[in-house]
């Protein structure tokens, strides 16, 4: 497992901080802090994952994610969109844009590590 990338891209640092060290010790953990450095990161790094939040600065989760999917190179990535918003047309909207999973904050380790789990499990 110590092979697997993971890409969080959360405006908040408190956040980031908090799934890195819930996730550090099993993957290896890329932090960014705004959409377009998401895109960047992911393009260049290839993580196996992403976490993306919705609300961040320069570009949203949204659009991020939606950029990822429709790159030929990063398209494959798995996008879970992480927000503190849990509305049903969120929920949607991230579908719609290509978003594989979805999970609200506050999160538990167990929440997180279920959400995650299938997507680091199964080869690309």
């Amino acid at each position: 497992m110590g092979n697997k990338k993971i890409l969080i891209a959360d405006d908040e640092l408190s956040i980031r901080l908090m799934v890195s060290g819930m996730l550090g010790e099993d993957y290896t953990v890329l932090e960014v802090s705004d959409g377009q450095e998401a895109i960047n990161i992911a393009r260049s790094q290839k993580p196996d994952l992403i976490l993306m939040d919705i609300m961040m600065p320069k570009v949203d989760g949204y659009t991020a994610c939606s950029a990822l999917k429709t790159d030929q190179t990063t398209k494959k990535i798995p996008v879970v969109i992480v927000t503190g918003v849990g509305h049903e047309l969120n929920k949607k909207l991230a579908n719609e844009i290509g978003a594989d999973d979805y999970i609200t904050k506050p999160f538990s380790l167990q929440s997180l590590l279920d959400t995650i789990g299938p997507f680091l499990k199964c080869p690309k």
